[in-house]
């Protein structure tokens, strides 16, 4: 039996994915039907909705090994392959409401959730677990099943997380999907008091976020990002801040940084593994500057390098997370907001890269 709010109505505004390709795809209504929890499941008011890299990839279908530019480039011409476009290498489902970020309010429970439950200010863990505490996905939220572009949605109430805070629901949104990433990078390359970390992609939200992860951590901070965000970057807890294009191996020398955080990729790549030292580990989330890099295997072999693929992290990883956000022991960066329905301005201020933080929508 469902438990519910008063006053929920029939119908809400979303921003509906109608398939891979230009902005063209989206189309924002407000005639969806509202969705009605599921036994195991809550249905949230959102209140905000961080926009995201897997965003933009999910549209073009940049996940297909069928491209091979940047995130930035990526054509959308170039016929994704449909059986392998998500980020799990299988078809997407259209129509789809996208959007992985999300904090709001539960405001109705189906079968099997207390009802007590109902009011509880939440964000969204966005990895959809096949088993509760293991390692395991089945997908994705506003990827494998309808996300926080809207006004509502529901999810498994395990995947709701409780958060006590004096952010903004705007702030809160801020957090979910970039700095889970982050963390989990962090932890699967065991990051420790006094370490060199160097950061790549350093202004973006995982970038941002893992700069200030690594800070919690005790570790000493190196990050890349344009010259122009160099002091935004060092108020984060960077003690040096490199231009992206910099040549790391000129300017830190071979065999300087004990663990590279990377999400861009690309042709600097080569560079991560020369300046890391011995026994050095390389967490790896994203590929923003091409997924095709170049790689030396005696380098890597030789130096006894750990290269680590960071996507799907467990449960503690989330539970971690909110504990730091709810001791305030990191602080959300947000660079713009739109209305919902500015969703292609949004992505498109999002594709400049202009901006350090985050960009958020609100209903």
């Amino acid at each position: 039996m469902q438990v519910r709010e008063p006053q929920i109505p029939s119908v809400m505004r979303a921003v509906v994915l109608h398939g891979h390709g230009d902005f063209d795809q989206l189309e924002y209504r407000q005639d969806v039907k509202v969705p009605s929890p599921a036994s195991g499941e809550v249905l949230i008011r959102i209140g905000a909705a961080g926009v995201n890299n897997t965003d933009i990839n999910t549209r073009v279908g940049w996940y297909s090994k069928a491209i091979v530019d940047g995130t930035a480039s990526a054509s959308f011409h170039a016929g994704p392959n449909a059986a392998d476009s998500s980020w799990t290498r299988t078809a997407l489902t259209f129509p789809r409401i996208q959007g992985a970020d999300a904090c709001g309010h539960i405001v109705a429970v189906g079968a099997s959730v207390d009802a007590a439950r109902i009011g509880e200010r939440v964000i969204v863990d966005p990895l959809l677990r096949s088993i509760p505490a293991g390692r395991g996905s089945t997908g994705y939220f506003g990827s494998e099943r309808d996300g926080a572009f809207a006004d509502f949605a529901t999810v498994p109430a395990v995947n709701a997380c409780k958060i006590t805070s004096q952010f903004t629901d705007v702030e809160l949104a801020s957090f979910p999907c970039s700095y889970a990433a982050a963390e989990n990078m962090l932890a699967l390359a065991r990051v420790d008091a006094g370490e060199t970390v160097l950061v790549t992609g350093a202004s973006g939200g995982v970038g941002s976020a893992a700069v200030q992860l690594a800070k919690r951590r005790g570790a000493h901070i190196i990050a890349l990002a344009s010259t122009a965000k160099g002091a935004v970057i060092r108020s984060l807890g960077a003690g040096r801040v490199l231009d992206r294009e910099a040549d790391l191996t000129a300017e830190l020398g071979v065999e300087s940084v004990d663990v590279a955080l990377d999400v861009v990729g690309g042709r600097h790549f080569p560079q991560l593994i020369e300046v890391l030292r011995r026994s050095g580990r390389c967490a790896i989330a994203g590929a923003i500057a091409g997924p095709i890099v170049e790689l030396d295997l005696r380098s890597l072999y030789l130096k006894d390098l750990r290269l680590l693929g960071c996507t799907i992290f467990g449960p503690e990883i989330f539970r971690n997370l909110i504990g730091y956000i709810e001791r305030e022991e990191i602080r959300p960066i947000v660079s713009a907001t739109y209305p919902m329905n500015a969703i292609v301005a949004a992505q498109s201020d999002f594709l400049t890269k202009a901006r350090a933080g985050k960009i958020v929508l609100t209903p």
